[in-house]
């Protein structure tokens, strides 16, 4: 599964500079995926939300997603 595509389209519609998203995989191991999220740093708040709610729920969504192939993701979330 193409995971920097997946969570591409899921911060897009979050933010208010959808072309500055960009999504790198920093590390892809036997089961572990590294996965970095760079933003427009106004858009920052945006993605981490009110206490981190909403960087929690694109964690929640990303790893279901993963443990269905037998995977394990990590998101890191930064601005630019």
């Amino acid at each position: 599964m193409n995971y920097d595509k997946y969570l591409l389209d899921l911060v897009k519609p979050l933010v208010l500079h959808p072309e500055d998203v960009k999504t790198t995989i920093l590390a892809e191991e036997d089961d572990t995926i590294t996965v970095q999220i760079m933003v427009n740093a106004d858009d920052l708040g945006r993605v981490i939300g009110k206490k981190g709610r909403v960087a929690n729920a694109i964690r929640t969504i990303a790893y279901s997603t993963a443990a269905r192939n037998n995977k394990r993701i990590e998101i890191l979330i930064d601005s630019f």
